[in-house]
């Protein structure tokens, strides 16, 4: 073989990622790579990715929210922490308008970036609140769970490969990635707890030293070091002479991280009581969790297990309060993000359509409060809800229903009331149906049908079960009967048939038995007569007898 058809068989960077990956992942799914990233930008094992945003870069130099506007937005989404939002609001209002005037040229010289620490417990919306806010900002956006990376060189991720994803998300374009946001959730799990002999477990550590970095000021290479395909790739390019920048800087990157710190509580708790006596002490006692959460210092967090600095480089901390079950009714009834819109729109493709009562609502909102898991709660209690309604009724008639405490208490039961409704209607439907095709056979053919009501059932019962109409069952089963009975007819003069259930089941065999019991009925009729010419001689006597 030549060597230029060997240079054409060889694989271009992007082929070889993506056969490199299908390698990893047919004989090593069980275990991940430092640095290792698949092709597709949206299938990374270590972030959880959102579509990219189609923004320019000038959207961030006409950046003119004021933090009012930016909680009316997240005002519509998230329900409840007000003051959350109003914290949020500001640190973000004043970190892009920074950033646009970084790209004017007129950076403030000394600005201290407002990273920022989200605490609070699941499912009250903090993720939620950061995705809405790079939606409506229009930067890209990179959440991930802290909990998967490592130290450079222990088996998992680097962190560095947080901006790495920004650069993918940003469409390779590196000047939009330094204005994005980098979001961990779990921050709380890498707190370095101390263990049984008393010593500080250190797996966290080397995380938390590795995201100061990224948090105060790096520049990172877009082409991690372990990512084979990509130093390829930029060996490539750089035979080739491109010389697009090859480094991100984190400046401008704004992060926010996020857990539930259980055992924070405590901690912020024992302080407050060493340092307070008499009425304050007594006030203490009857705090709110949510009160005591909002209380939280920078010693707490470290004695929680984070380093100085670490805490030091998120100034900004905002505390999400817990959802009741009011909250949560708000959530299904008013939010622009409620999870009754997705239900809404699995029935509407079915032409179904949905009507939530209010008092049907509450009780979902009652007992996923009962779930003690927040907003998360309620997907869990629709999805017990709705289940057996999401696989019934495409299949059945029923074009509408709502959803009421009822339904919601005892699903099972009112899905199968509500089939039952549906299947009288079918079954009235059905009836009316039998009777204008048996009105029909009559007009056409002058033979009358009668379907006893058993018979009817079982017809009906067979459109159901095979999902045909009523009319197409009939013409399956009864389409020779014009034949036959016209025949029957011809040989006995019976007009009239009818139709009962073994009928209904068998009708080729009813028929057939009619049709031989016909022949029958007329062989007894021949016997019975007088020959034919000696009936045609008494018929002459009866003749010339009337004229006498």
């Amino acid at each position: 073989m030549r060597n230029e058809d060997k240079k054409k068989d060889l694989p271009s960077p992007e082929e070889f990622q993506k056969q490199l990956s299908q390698f990893m992942k047919e004989h090593f799914s069980g275990f991940q790579f430092p640095g290792f990233t698949p092709a597709s930008p949206g299938n990374t094992p270590t972030t959880e990715s959102e579509e990219p945003v189609e923004r320019s870069i000038d959207d961030l130099k006409s950046f003119d929210y004021r933090p009012k506007d930016v909680k009316a937005y997240l005002d519509r989404y998230v329900i409840k922490q007000d003051e959350a939002k109003k914290v949020l609001s500001v640190a973000l209002c004043d970190h892009y308008h920074h950033v646009r005037l970084a790209l004017e040229g007129k950076e403030a010289p000394n600005y201290a970036k407002q990273n920022i620490i989200l605490v609070g417990p699941t499912g009250v919306g903090k993720t939620y609140l950061i995705r809405s806010v790079a939606d409506l900002i229009g930067v890209p956006f990179v959440k991930a769970d802290a909990t998967k990376f490592s130290e450079t060189g222990y088996v998992g991720s680097d962190v560095e490969d947080l901006i790495r994803e920004l650069y993918r998300r940003s469409d390779n374009d590196t000047q939009r990635a330094q204005f994005g946001i980098v979001y961990l959730d779990e921050i709380d799990k890498i707190a370095m707890s101390r263990n049984e002999a008393g010593s500080r477990d250190v797996s966290g550590r080397g995380v938390q030293t590795n995201l100061l970095k990224l948090m105060e000021e790096t520049d990172v290479s877009i082409r991690s070091p372990q990512d084979m395909a990509s130093q390829i790739q930029a060996m490539m390019e750089a035979q080739k002479g491109k010389k697009a920048s090859s480094t991100i800087n984190t400046k401008h990157i704004l992060f926010i991280v996020s857990g539930a710190f259980d055992g924070l509580e405590a901690i912020i708790k024992r302080r407050i009581s060493e340092a307070t006596i008499g009425f304050a002490a007594s006030r203490q006692e009857t705090m709110e969790s949510d009160e005591i959460l909002a209380s939280v210092q920078t010693k707490d967090l470290i004695e929680y297990g984070f380093e100085p600095e670490f805490v030091g480089r998120l100034p900004v901390r905002v505390v999400c309060h817990s959802l009741g079950v009011d909250d949560l009714y708000h959530i299904l009834h008013s939010s622009e993000g409620s999870i009754i819109r997705q239900y809404e729109q699995d029935f509407a493709a079915y032409g179904i359509d949905v009507l939530y009562k209010p008092d049907g609502l509450r009780r979902i909102a009652a007992i996923a409060a009962e779930e003690k898991t927040g907003a998360r709660g309620l997907m869990t209690v629709c999805e017990r809800v709705f289940r057996n309604f999401k696989y019934e009724l495409p299949s059945s008639e029923v074009k509408r229903f709502e959803v009421t405490e009822a339904v919601v208490d005892a699903p099972s039961d009112e899905l199968a009331k509500l089939l039952a409704v549906q299947s009288e209607r079918a079954r009235e439907m059905g009836l009316a149906i039998l009777r204008e095709v048996t009105t029909r056979f009559t007009d056409s053919h002058g033979i009358e049908l009668v379907l006893e009501p058993e018979a009817c059932d079982h017809l009906i019962d067979l459109a159901v079960g095979k999902e045909l109409s009523v009319r197409e069952i009939w013409q399956d089963r009864f389409k020779d009967y014009q034949f036959g009975l016209k025949l029957i007819a011809k040989n006995t003069g019976q007009k009239r048939f009818v139709i009962d259930r073994k009928a209904a089941e068998n009708p080729d065999k009813q028929l057939s038995d009619w049709v031989v019991a016909s022949y029958r009925d007329q062989d007894q009729v021949s016997e019975e007569l007088p020959p034919s010419s000696e009936a045609a001689s008494i018929e002459g006597e009866d003749s010339a007898a009337k004229k006498h």
